[in-house]
């Protein structure tokens, strides 16, 4: 299926505003989905057969910019039977002075390797996945301060003692 052909099967399913927008300058072209829909159009590539994206290659936080105020995240999908890839990302404008991190719907219960994906994504960018099973830190301390890939990220002098 090409990518054109995914683009209205999902659009098919899942109505116009499913798809916000498209980036094809890249070297991948990439659909930018309605962030509350991520999780049902994942399904709907895995477990569809004319499409069967089985492998989720990579998920990646993203920061936009402090002036943007914008969070996203990008994932590369695979379908190993019909040798294809897609990107699909969602973006989510969030302010960054609320106490409240940017929240996006977990796709763990598609492919089970999101979970470590999605806990790298939320310990380093600080981007919450609803639903996931076990949202917590995986490269930092518990009580570490903060989201060191943010754009606004201010290193902390001392951790526990021991200088940063």
């Amino acid at each position: 299926m090409s990518f054109d052909e995914i683009k209205q099967l999902l659009i098919a399913k899942f109505g116009p505003d499913t798809i916000i927008n498209e980036e094809t300058s890249g070297m991948q072209a990439a659909l930018i989905i309605q962030p509350d829909k991520i999780s049902k159009v994942c399904l709907e590539l895995r477990d569809n057969p004319e499409t069967y994206f089985d492998l989720l290659e990579c998920l990646s936080g993203v920061d936009y910019g402090i002036e943007e105020n914008m969070f996203g995240v990008v994932y590369h999908l695979a379908s190993i039977p019909y040798k294809k890839q897609l990107t699909l990302k969602v973006i989510k404008y969030h302010d960054r002075t609320r106490e409240s991190l940017p929240s996006v719907p977990t796709v763990s219960q598609v492919w089970r390797t999101a979970e470590w994906h999605e806990r790298e994504a939320y310990d380093l960018i600080g981007i919450h996945f609803e639903g996931h099973p076990d949202l917590r830190r995986i490269l930092l301390p518990d009580d570490w301060e903060g989201y060191p890939l943010r754009k606004d990220y201010k290193a902390q002098e001392y951790y526990r003692g021991i200088k940063v």
